[in-house]
């Protein structure tokens, strides 16, 4: 695919970005939205971004539930976003943990945030201009894999980003209340 058929896109972490964290969330009976983020969704949606979820779920790797779980979580916020009439493009799953993984998930791997490896494969697999694209999450292994992968990443405040943002340094990226705003910053930049 030539550079200038290359799709924008805007990667979305999930748990704290999407919807409200719980730890290890895998029950389809736990999700619940932040407020806003369907709507966001969808405005960028329907700005021509293709959105994909990337998401790191070391509750696989600690045995905690497994890939079908996350799958069925998946079907599951699908369902929902159809009914603000949108949709995710992709869902990426990490399921590794290098330490405290069991089996096959333990292990160091590239697909693990603040590394790039979802957002590659991503951007391989559909055709994505990663200079183009944002990195959303609450962080700071999303704002890594972000970096890493030559996206612009925004931290939302949402999950774990208020904790987060301490651990930055000061401007280093644009910072957001939460997934609404980031969207509104990625199609009203203000210069």
């Amino acid at each position: 695919m030539h550079k200038e058929n290359k799709l924008p896109a805007v990667f979305l972490d999930r748990d704290g970005t999407i919807n409200i964290e719980k730890d290890y969330l895998h029950r389809v009976e736990d999700f619940e939205f932040i407020e806003g983020a369907p709507e966001a969704i969808r405005a960028l949606k329907n700005a021509g971004y293709l959105v994909i979820v990337v998401t790191n779920q070391s509750g696989v790797a600690r045995g905690y539930y497994n890939l079908n779980d996350v799958n069925t979580l998946h079907k599951h916020i699908e369902k929902e976003l159809a009914a603000f009439d949108t949709f995710v493009d992709a869902f990426y799953v990490c399921p590794h943990h290098p330490i405290e993984g069991k089996g096959e998930f333990l292990k160091e791997c590239d697909c693990r945030k603040g590394k790039p490896g979802l957002l590659l494969q991503a951007a391989a697999e559909h055709g994505i201009d990663l200079a183009k694209s944002y990195m959303v999450g609450d962080k700071i292994a999303d704002v890594e894999a972000g970096e890493n992968a030559g996206c612009t990443s925004l931290l939302v405040l949402t999950g774990y980003g208020k904790r987060d943002l301490q651990k930055l340094a000061e401007g280093r990226v644009k910072v957001c209340a939460d997934l609404a705003e980031a969207a509104q910053e990625i199609l009203n930049p203000a210069h």
